[in-house]
């Protein structure tokens, strides 16, 4: 569903999520004792007081976000100065605090953690851009793709992602005051997509990550057989073929991956794969694996700016190619339960 326009946003949507917030702290101890209570009604580990925390930890985190953001923009100048590069800096640094900080109470309740293997953008080319080319797996792996990419790499992404998360007050202030593009599956408008994604990618610095989800969606069993029709539809017998050997992901969609790439041609791509929180889409799916005690694992490929094809036919074999490997690791890799413990640190592990 489309989000309504900014204006009605703005006024409604911000102080509503404010306000429920508020609502939500003040009767927290009525709301604890009933999760309490009903805990024993249904199967799982106090699967209803940590679905409750989760949900008022999440909309405390979208208000108090939502006044600093408040704050910066008076601070400069009721806007008048908001894309400089000061403020520019201070909302990045508001974006890694805020991750920092959903990534703990995730963590916390979730018993989560998370390893991160391969070459990640620390270690690919200091002081290099990077377009950061990774599967969709829901929300829930986005957000902690940019977590790390913000505080634990030092980037500054620069994030393609779908119009409908404007739905979330914070990720609308937030991400349309910084470089980021919302986009729209299958709209039609009066620029092509790729050339808007392009023109995101034009003047990437060397601490900069422009990140973008080939996919464009979720994957779904649903999905995948649409998918791989539309190819068939469109005379593409060939990557149709390809896509129906791919089992975890989507066929990626390669005009905005490759638009950016022409737009920054000397930023190397690093490719990433994670897997463990795929499930996780709705409130629903939470509930579903609530308590969950498990490892979600990040994978980074890194491909150096001279190894990336320039001709359409090789570029879109090669893209593909990369997706299939994506496939298999992701096989390879399926998220396993692990043993309750005591430590709940998130391990950062590089090989």
């Amino acid at each position: 569903m489309p989000p309504p326009p900014s204006w009605i946003r703005r006024l409604l949507l911000g102080p509503l999520v404010v306000a429920l917030a508020v609502t939500l702290l003040v009767s927290l101890p009525v709301w604890l004792v009933l999760a309490l209570i009903a805990s024993p009604l249904v199967p799982g580990h106090l699967r209803v007081p940590r679905l409750m925390f989760l949900a008022i930890a999440y909309l405390v985190w979208d208000a108090s976000a939502l006044i600093v953001l408040a704050a910066l923009w008076v601070a400069s100048g009721f806007g008048w100065k908001i894309r400089t590069p000061a403020f520019q800096r201070a909302h990045y640094v508001v974006t890694g605090k805020f991750l920092g900080f959903l990534f703990w109470i995730a963590r916390w309740s979730l018993h989560l953690v998370v390893d991160v293997v391969g070459t990640d953008p620390d270690t690919a080319r200091p002081g290099r851009p990077e377009i950061v080319v990774s599967r969709h797996a829901g929300p829930g792996d986005s957000f902690i793709l940019i977590h790390a990419l913000v505080n634990w790499f030092a980037r500054e992404p620069r994030i393609v992602l779908k119009a409908t998360l404007q739905w979330d007050p914070t990720v609308d202030v937030l991400l349309n005051r910084l470089p980021n593009r919302f986009v729209t599956p299958g709209r039609t408008g009066s620029r092509p997509l790729e050339e808007e994604v392009g023109e995101l990618a034009v003047g990437l610095d060397d601490n900069d990550a422009f990140v973008i989800f080939p996919e464009g969606g979720n994957f779904t069993p649903r999905r995948r057989i649409k998918a791989i029709q539309w190819l068939r539809s469109h005379g593409m017998p060939v990557l149709a073929r390809k896509a129906e050997n791919l089992r975890n992901v989507l066929p990626p969609k390669p005009a905005g991956l490759f638009a950016a790439i022409d737009a920054a041609p000397d930023s190397g791509v690093i490719f990433v794969a994670h897997t463990g929180l795929d499930r996780m889409m709705t409130v629903a799916d939470v509930w579903r694996e609530l308590p969950m005690d498990k490892r979600l694992v990040m994978r980074f490929w890194s491909v150096d700016p001279q190894d990336v094809p320039t001709g359409e036919e090789e570029r879109v074999a090669w893209l593909y190619d990369w997706w299939a490997r994506i496939d298999r690791w992701i096989e390879e890799n399926r998220p396993a339960a692990r043993p309750l413990t005591t430590d709940w640190a998130a391990r950062r592990l590089k090989i």
